[in-house]
Order: structure tokens, then C-alpha cells, then sequence
């Protein structure tokens, strides 16, 4: 439904996104990961057919048509990042518009996307007195007007309160199980986990790798932290602690024991038959930012 055909775009001399080839299927759910400046924001407009391509092409649709086909666009919805609408109109006023925009016939339409982003109780009020989560809120309401097969999401969750990340997970699910196809943006590895199939993640316009959600999931285990605040111990802890974390070291009086959370328990109980003390005890799973610093250095 979504292919990035080495897609490659240049603003000038600085190459934003260079030679991008990703298939998304249809009735899959696809999250781009990277740090800021990676290129996820200009592949997602690529895809809406707001950036022409420098070289290669994105092909949207059955049967595949560029991005910037008329017919491409009427089979995607695009909600971008940050969403603006006019002060003085209604968020009914707003969606009203956008469903004539998009040609959605059905009259209760408007009311009843307003509904799916628990904003029927401010459908009458002016977007200027909106926060800025019923302001997000409003653009999924937006997004989901047309019955389109293909959505694009750029950083959908950055400014939603509650109720509109509850609607947002919805959306996405009832999606893939009407097998849509979705490719959204984020930094929430909260996101990646409730929600996607597989995850590209692109660092300084390149995609460097793709993981399964539970392939991501256990790259990041493996490089999480337990620090344990020692007290009483004997002189040759380390020594006894090798044969299950043969990476622990010590740092002050904490002893710092990295590697994936599968492997505490047994720390634990050599810590215990060795006869230290444990005082307090605390974990830390892989970051996100160490992982993409380690992909930008050829690691995968």
C-alpha cells in the first residue's frame, strides 16, 4: 500500500532523506523511529504528496500510483504534526469544512468523528478556546473524515492529553483490524510497543535498520541497567558475580550490572549466595538515544 522506491529528497545541498526503499503492507501498522532531523517528518510528506521527490518515488495505493497522483491522495489521510485551525470557527464549523473538502456525503460524519475524539461536548465551541490537546484531538477528528485505506500520522502523540491518546490507539487498531494501512511518526517507544508491526528507524536521512516490535523491544532489554546499592559484601564480589554478569562494575557504592532484565533474577540470588547486602535496587532500560547513537556507528 505504501512503498518508498529509493526515495531521496535534497533541500538545497543538505540531503534530507537519501535512497529510502520501505514496502508497508496493506493492513499493517509501521512506525519510523529517529532522533530529530532524521528525515521521518519529510518521508511522511512525501507519502501525502506535499514533497516532490529528488530522486526516486513513493507509490501509494492498488493498484500503485505516485504519491502525487491526484488518485493517491484520495485513498490517504494526513494529520501533521502540529495542527492549526481557525480561532473563530466551531470545531463543528471545522470538520464541516474539511468533509465537504475531502467529499464526505454522509451528514452525521462530522458528528460522529467529533464523538471519537471526546469532542462532541465542544463541538460548538471556538477552537481558539480549545487547549492544545483538543487542538490535536481535533486533527484526528480531521483525519479520520474520509474513508481512506491509507493514514499517515506524523507525531501523533505529542501534545495529546488523555482522552485523545485513548482515541488515538483506538483509531489505530480498529485500522489494522479493517486492514488499513498506517505509517506514523514518534519518539514514544510507549507507542511502538501498544501498536506497531514493525518499526524503520532512520538516522540522518538513512534508514539504518527495521525490527518487529518484539525484536525493538528486546534490543533494548539487552541494554538496560540495574544498579544495586551495596553494602556489607565480601572483598571478591566481582569475581563471583562473572559467571552471570561478567559487564558488572562498580561505581562508588552502587554496583551497576548492565544487560537484558532476563538475566536480574539470577544477579540476584549470586548477590545473595555470595552474602552481600543489598540495600536498594533499581532498573533502567535501553534508551532509545544510546541505541540510535550505537546504529549511527554501524551497529545493528
Amino acid at each position: 500500500m505504501i512503498t518508498f522506491d529509493a526515495f531521496t529528497k535534497r533541500f538545497g545541498s543538505h540531503p534530507a532523506v537519501a535512497a529510502l526503499s520501505l514496502t508497508v503492507a496493506r493492513g499493517e501498522v509501521v512506525a519510523l523511529l529517529g532522533p530529530n532531523g532524521s528525515g521521518k517528518t519529510t518521508s511522511l510528506k512525501a507519502a501525502a504528496g506535499l514533497v516532490v521527490p529528488t530522486e526516486g518515488r513513493v507509490l501509494l495505493g492498488e493498484p500503485p500510483r505516485t504519491a502525487l497522483d491526484a488518485a493517491a491522495r484520495r485513498v490517504t489521510s494526513f494529520l501533521p504534526q502540529k495542527v492549526a485551525f481557525p480561532d473563530a470557527l466551531s470545531g463543528m464549523e471545522v470538520v464541516t469544512f474539511f468533509a465537504a473538502l475531502r467529499g464526505v456525503e454522509a451528514p452525521n460524519r462530522p458528528a460522529e468523528v467529533l464523538r471519537f475524539a471526546a469532542l462532541n461536548g465542544a463541538a460548538d465551541r471556538a477552537v481558539g478556546t480549545y487547549s492544545g490537546g483538543m487542538a490535536q484531538r481535533l486533527g484526528l477528528a480531521v483525519a479520520v473524515l474520509p474513508d481512506a485505506p491509507i493514514l499517515l500520522l506524523d507525531e501523533p502523540t505529542a501534545a495529546l492529553d488523555p482522552d485523545g491518546l485513548s482515541a488515538f490507539y483506538g483509531l489505530v487498531e480498529r485500522h489494522r483490524d479493517e486492514g488499513r494501512t498506517v505509517l506514523f511518526t514518534s519518539h514514544q517507544l510507549g507507542d511502538v510497543e501498544r501498536l506497531a508491526d514493525r518499526v524503520a528507524v532512520l538516522v540522518e536521512g538513512r534508514l539504518v535498520a527495521t525490527f518487529t516490535e518484539s525484536e525493538l523491544a528486546s534490543r533494548l532489554a539487552d541494554r538496560g541497567v540495574m544498579r544495586l546499592r551495596i553494602g556489607a559484601c565480601p572483598a571478591d564480589l566481582l569475581e563471583r558475580l562473572r559467571p552471570v554478569a561478567p559487564r558488572a562494575s562498580w561505581a562508588g557504592r552502587d554496583l551497576v550490572v548492565p544487560g537484558e532484565a532476563a538475566a536480574r533474577p539470577a544477579v540476584v540470588a549470586a548477590l545473595q549466595a555470595a552474602g552481600a547486602e543489598v540495600l536498594s535496587l533499581s532498573a533502567e532500560e535501553g534508551r532509545l538515544d544510546a541505541f540510535y547513537r550505537e546504529l549511527v556507528g554501524g551497529s545493528s
